[in-house]
């Protein structure tokens, strides 16, 4: 038993929807079963449930008419449920042929029973009556209740949906009510809505009752009702924190132009302000880094690159790719392919933990990034030590392999063999004094550039 005001009603056991809100159902008693009953049932569905008194008496009728149908004997004939939505009362009403012998009692009525209602009609005539039966309210209440019930949920969803449907791209708040195997239900107030296992965060957990923020991906109007996908694994939920937090980039005056989100581990974002006094990535960071540390709590400490935006692929991926020191850095503009050289000390910092910072790189920029260590160095180094090895081959007498073994020792000048001991020569080349000496001898005998030109 329920009161509204000074009006009591009977409910019936409460049902909950698709949607997960709860329905009361009522039951009628005697003919006068739609008077108060109806207005407080109305008003509580109104008020309680948002949902408009015109839009619950069609539903009503639909169901009753439904059940009507069904259940009555006779007079059904362009059958229609009539309800006053102020007085609560329901009238049956059906359009029967006047006969002067009734011979099918859902179509006809009898023309004595006809002039009671209207004087001067004929047999032939047609005229609408009541035809509301006595037990109508037992009889209606045990057809339509799951009639009005499925009605009336698929009303609330299609509220859902019509509050919901522009709402994506929002961020809205919600608490963990339950979990759908990996699936995240969530509480909005009126409505629920669902974050499945791809659109989760995989390094954070959630508890029942914990109160977080999501993106609204889509709302989708599929056969069981209208469901709200939410996320908090989008790069467009990291884009709307920025849009929120800095106002710079809500009024326009910083221009979020690309993102990229390895969500729980790293996001790289791209500004750009084209005020020249603007500095579009400082107006994001904020003062004493206040704002970027705002999303990075909301984000449990995901780390943000804020990065300033090159209309020049090569220039935006050297920015990107900032800390590592780049050496080199080239861009083929037919195979959108770029090309990156850094020192061996740089290079682990470069491509970034598990190749996350190169590939963040390229999904920003979109094009292909290619990071190596840059043996420009080391290779020219080689390649002068194979002319000195084959230099002093040439003038000792040995083999190029012996050169570059006394060049690996060392020895990489007939200058430094020439004051060298002939026993440091035969152990680096692994050979006996007597040779040592003969090429210790060998190097002595060659003139020194600067004397053979004086000569």
């Amino acid at each position: 038993m329920t009161t509204f005001g000074s009006k009591r009603i009977l409910l019936s056991s409460h049902t909950k929807g698709d949607c997960g809100i709860t329905i009361p159902l009522f039951y009628f008693r005697g003919h006068d079963f739609m008077n108060s009953e109806l207005i407080a049932m109305l008003d509580y569905l109104e008020r309680e449930k948002s949902i408009k008194r015109e839009i619950l008496v069609e539903a009503i009728s639909d169901a009753l008419l439904i059940a009507s149908k069904k259940n009555f004997t006779a007079g059904t004939r362009e059958l229609r449920i009539e309800i006053n939505a102020q007085s609560g009362v329901i009238r049956a009403m059906a359009k029967l042929i006047v006969a002067e012998k009734v011979t099918s009692a859902h179509d006809e009525i009898s023309l004595s029973k006809a002039r009671a209602v209207k004087a001067d009609v004929e047999v032939g005539d047609e005229l609408e009556v009541e035809v509301t039966p006595k037990d109508f309210g037992r009889i209606a209440a045990q057809a339509a209740r799951q009639a009005i019930n499925q009605r009336i949920r698929q009303i609330e969803r299609e509220m859902i949906y019509e509050e919901f449907k522009d709402r994506a791209g929002e961020i809205v708040n919600g608490t963990v009510r339950r979990f759908d195997k990996s699936d995240v239900i969530l509480d909005l107030g009126r409505f629920e809505g669902i974050m499945p296992q791809r659109e989760r965060v995989m390094t954070e957990d959630y508890n029942i009752g914990d109160r977080i923020r999501a993106y609204v991906v889509e709302v989708q109007n599929g056969p069981r009702g209208p469901e709200i996908i939410l996320s908090r694994s989008h790069p467009n939920f990291v884009r709307r924190l920025f849009e929120l937090e800095v106002s710079e980039i809500a009024d326009r005056t910083v221009e979020l132009k690309a993102i990229a989100r390895e969500a729980g581990y790293r996001t790289k974002v791209a500004v750009h302000s084209a005020d020249a006094k603007v500095d579009p990535v400082g107006a994001c960071v904020g003062m004493r880094g206040a704002r970027v540390k705002n999303i990075v709590r909301e984000l449990n400490n995901e780390k943000v690159d804020i990065i300033r935006w090159d209309a020049d692929p090569i220039k935006f991926a050297a920015a990107a790719l900032k800390p590592a020191n780049i050496r080199s850095i080239s861009g083929d503009a037919a195979t959108k392919k770029i090309r990156v050289l850094v020192h061996k000390d740089d290079l682990s910092l470069a491509i970034g933990r598990r190749g996350q910072n190169a590939r963040l790189t390229a999904k920003l920029t979109g094009w292909e990034v290619d990071i190596s260590e840059d043996k420009t160095a080391e290779q020219a180094m080689e390649s002068r030590t194979f002319e000195a090895a084959q230099s002093m081959a040439q003038k000792l007498g040995i083999s190029e392999e012996e050169a570059q073994k006394l060049a690996a020792g060392g020895m990489n000048s007939i200058d430094v063999i020439q004051v060298s001991g002939a026993d440091d020569i035969a152990e680096i080349l692994g050979v006996d004094l007597e040779t040592g000496q003969k090429i210790l001898t060998a190097a002595q005998a060659v003139e020194p550039p600067a004397k053979a030109s004086a000569a």
